[in-house]
């Protein structure tokens, strides 16, 4: 192992690879992702200082559960399966104008449908999954899920902006978007808490998506990217993409699932348990945001681009990418281990967050921080194999890290409590990425790439 690190360094050329373009692209959404992280590392210690480990986050987190899972695994699925669908279409004589107008009509449809969906079934679905707690409890969060039901929508229209600017290259200011939500929360501690008492933190997200809608929205029309016509929908690449969005939404839903079911076994211990996972996922999701969006928004149209033009080449790309980022996140998750305690106290300790609750989450976030490789490396190629329309393998490997989530969170919370769930999860994001890139491995072999 060292000896490949030595080797790692050794062949390692900087200025080569700090003058690809490629690379200075995943830098500037870097910066300006970190930049913004920071801000939101700030509003995580605003909102810890006014709620600590309290039953209001609880109810908070569980109120956004459902509308960010439909956002990740349905409107998410559909930005990842246009973005290489869009690129296909570029190519050819069709109208692009067409392509976008069927993007934004898709989702309409399916954010509103998941709307009435969401509305319709809260109740039941709040008060069987989360049993247990008092009616306050669940009042709490249905009046909250009533703020935050809308940014669905939004939600979804802001996702497909974005993917067209990352498409035109313009991803420098499409990472400022996400900005609005953490400062709009920030704001609304600030000045209207008194206004809107426990509703505060719902109000301020769904202020801050307006906000990030509008940015996107008038972005794109500055740049004349965004061109509507009447939609096609027999195009080719459009029945491509409709053919990949069943196999990508499994992978997405399999995939949102585990924090679902992570939240319902952490519901079964003491209150503010839910807010401690929650906390203790801040610092790796703070690493692997910085990078994963970096990727994401980056790599995404280039191997869809790619793919298209040297499919023996975007398999030695992703290679690549891949070693180098696994040993970076390993950098990173060792340092993270090291610093977690001074971190969290740092940016959470102080009036309701107490030094016990400092304890609980630092635990937490050690073992989280050892899947930081394993998932930033992933991440590329999960990107890479969307972009070659592997999203059914994807789907089936989902299912099994599920059922696998399931049954090691019964167990492991009976020995270990809540860091069951922590030590649960790990190993299974571990396992998911490690089985992925066997896949990918095997595919290169049918072009000839050795890595």
């Amino acid at each position: 192992m060292i000896n490949k690190i030595k080797s790692f360094f050794k062949n390692f050329n900087a200025k080569a690879l700090f003058q690809n373009q490629v690379v200075k692209n995943i830098l500037t959404v870097g910066i300006a992702t970190l930049l913004i992280k920071f801000i939101g590392f700030y509003k995580e210690s605003v909102v810890a200082a006014n709620f600590g480990l309290s039953e209001i986050l609880d109810t908070f987190f569980i109120a956004s559960l459902v509308p960010g899972f439909i956002d990740t695994v349905f409107l998410g699925a559909f930005k990842n399966v246009f973005i290489p669908s869009y690129v296909a279409e570029l190519k050819t004589t069709n109208s692009i104008s067409s392509f976008q107008t069927t993007g934004f009509l898709v989702t309409g449809l399916v954010s509103v449908l998941f709307m009435i969906i969401a509305f319709v079934f809260t109740d039941t679905y709040v008060e069987n999954f989360f049993a247990g707690h008092t009616q306050e409890y669940y009042s709490m969060i249905k009046s909250q899920f009533r703020y935050l039901l809308p940014c669905i929508v939004i939600w979804g229209f802001s996702s497909l902006l974005s993917g067209m600017l990352n498409i035109y290259g313009e991803y420098k200011y499409s990472s400022y978007g996400s900005v609005f939500v953490p400062i709009s929360i920030i704001a609304c501690l600030f000045l209207y808490r008194d206004v809107f008492g426990n509703l505060v933190l719902a109000f301020g997200t769904l202020f801050g998506s307006i906000l990030c809608f509008l940015y996107y929205l008038v972005l794109c029309l500055k740049k004349k990217i965004l061109k509507l016509s009447k939609p096609n929908l027999k195009s080719s690449n459009a029945r491509l993409m409709f053919a990949q969005l069943p196999a990508k939404i499994s992978s997405g839903f399999l995939t949102g699932m585990n924090g679902v079911v992570d939240q319902y076994f952490a519901a079964q211990l003491v209150l503010g348990s839910i807010a401690a996972i929650n906390y203790g996922k801040k610092m790796p999701a703070f690493l692997i945001g910085l990078l994963a969006i970096a990727i994401t928004n980056v790599l995404l149209p280039y191997f869809s681009k790619l793919v298209l033009n040297n499919r023996g080449k975007s398999f030695e790309t992703v290679f690549k990418m891949m070693k180098i980022t696994f040993w970076g996140g390993a950098v990173f998750a060792i340092l993270g281990i090291i610093f977690t305690d001074f971190f969290v106290e740092f940016f959470f300790q102080r009036k309701e967050f107490t030094a016990e609750d400092t304890k609980v989450v630092s635990n937490i976030q050690k073992i989280f921080l050892v899947y930081i490789p394993f998932t930033i490396a992933g991440t590329i190629n999960v990107n890479f194999l969307t972009s070659i329309n592997k999203n059914a393998f994807m789907a089936y490997v989902s299912f099994g890290a599920l059922v696998l989530n399931i049954i090691l969170d019964y167990i492991l919370i009976q020995y270990y409590g809540i860091l069951g769930i922590a030590i649960c999860t790990t190993v299974v994001v571990i396992l998911k990425n490690v089985i992925m890139f066997y896949f990918t491995f095997k595919e290169s072999k049918k072009t000839g790439v050795t890595t």
